[in-house]
């Protein structure tokens, strides 16, 4: 089975979601890159391979009527098994690939060849593939050329995420953690699953940067992020949304977990000194469950902001949550 080939698969999977790429629309720089692997290396089918937990799903792919594929199905799996290029001249002669569907059904793949799509943190999050429809043999020039456009994929996968996050902090950008909130408004309507959205900011971090300069401030900024990732889930989503202002969405969690999550990391924010500034700050909250109602970012976030005002007024350095 594949589980057996990945060693660090829930680092690898935490590496994958940081991107923040699975699921979105397509995008011009990888649908080029597999048009130039169709051509370059003679092939009717090419993807940009991305190996979710149970799926693979294909960022860009051409020659292919179907956008993912069970991940038990799949020949990446055993791609990224390895930092090395697989390559199958015949897929139906190989018993490791023999019976899958992709193999035997109506899209047939006779021949493959897929390099890892290898992070910076050395993980292999997926593959950029070149696959035909009948056996055949790759040349050490044509893994070489797939191997280079392998890299590129990774760049623009890696670039398209420093796109998105803030330069600061690397907390992930305002703009960005809008488009987040409303896919999380998307899932839990058709799911129903929960979700928990908190708002807050550094208590009189004015005050900070007046008193010990911008960059102290610059500092603490950077340090209360460190703080709360290391606190927050792998799936939870951290973002800053404004000078002090940060904001985090908390999926398939219930208003009461979040509020006993965030009440935790406040403490955790209040006990603990940032960094080398030897500063200790304080931060408030506020928190709003996702409700049926709620239909948008900006009503979502309206309904955090009402509470964090609260928590505010009502002395600072506490956590309010938004009243039904």
């Amino acid at each position: 089975m594949w589980q057996d080939l990945i060693r660090d698969e829930e680092a690898r999977l935490a590496a994958l979601h940081r991107l923040d790429v699975l699921d979105t629309a397509p995008e011009k720089p990888f649908e080029r890159i597999v048009q130039l692997v169709r051509k370059m290396i003679g092939v009717p089918m090419a993807t940009v391979t991305l190996v979710d937990r149970d799926r693979q799903w294909f960022k860009a792919r051409l020659g292919l009527s179907y956008t993912e594929t069970p991940r038990d199905d799949s020949i990446c799996t055993h791609t990224i098994s390895n930092l090395s290029p697989l390559v199958i001249p015949d897929l139906a002669e190989d018993p490791r690939f023999a019976d899958l569907p992709c193999v035997n059904g109506p899209e047939p793949i006779q021949a493959y060849l897929g390099i890892p799509l290898v992070s910076s943190d050395r993980h292999a999050l997926g593959a950029l593939c070149a696959m035909d429809r009948t056996p055949r043999e790759f040349t050490g020039e044509q893994i070489e050329i797939l191997s280079e456009f392998a890299l590129l994929v990774v760049d623009w996968l890696e670039m398209r995420r420093m796109a998105q996050t803030d330069f600061l902090t690397g907390a992930m950008a305002r703009r960005t953690f809008l488009d987040q909130i409303e896919r999380e408004i998307a899932r839990c309507r058709s799911s129903g699953s929960p979700a928990v959205l908190a708002i807050f900011d550094i208590d009189h971090f004015k005050a900070i940067n007046d008193t010990h300069g911008h960059p102290v401030g610059d500092r603490v900024l950077k340090g209360l992020v460190r703080i709360c990732q290391d606190e927050l889930r792998d799936w939870d989503v951290l973002a800053r949304i404004g000078g002090e202002e940060f904001a985090i969405l908390l999926p398939d969690t219930d208003g009461a977990s979040g509020m006993q999550l965030v009440e935790k990391l406040c403490r955790t924010i209040g006990q603990t000194t940032i960094g080398d500034t030897g500063l200790n700050v304080t931060a408030s909250f506020g928190i709003s469950a996702y409700e049926t109602g709620i239909t948008s970012p900006d009503e979502w976030t309206a309904r955090a902001d009402g509470a964090l005002y609260r928590a505010k007024k009502d002395g600072r350095n506490r956590c309010h949550i938004a009243r039904l």
